[in-house]
């Protein structure tokens, strides 16, 4: 199989998986470090990702890390290049930005 038809074929099969949610936490956690001011709501990352990296977010995930919780976001470009982005959940600042290969 050719490079380029792999690679489709690995957007293919990440797009048809794509979800939302928080691996690390529950959702339950997720809504009580919202209301306690520990994290920012999703949507507010979400719209920093939008404008740092344009295209399909296909993942989402809420993890902790060491002493803070983490956003991970999982962005597919026009191009098919599947971007990962970590975003600190409660100042929303952009720690990590790479792409997948």
């Amino acid at each position: 199989m050719k490079t380029p038809a792999m690679a489709f074929l690995a957007v293919a099969v990440l797009l048809a998986g794509a979800t939302s949610g928080f691996a690390g936490e529950s959702q339950d956690e997720a809504r009580k470090l919202r209301e306690a001011g520990d994290i920012q709501p999703l949507e507010q990352i979400l719209e920093k990702v939008r404008q740092h990296q344009p295209g399909r977010i296909v993942e989402t995930e809420l993890e902790r890390e060491s002493r803070r919780y983490v956003y991970e976001v999982k962005v597919v470009d026009e191009k098919g290049v599947v971007h990962e982005l970590e975003y600190d959940a409660k100042s929303g600042e952009l720690l990590k930005a790479k792409r997948e290969k």
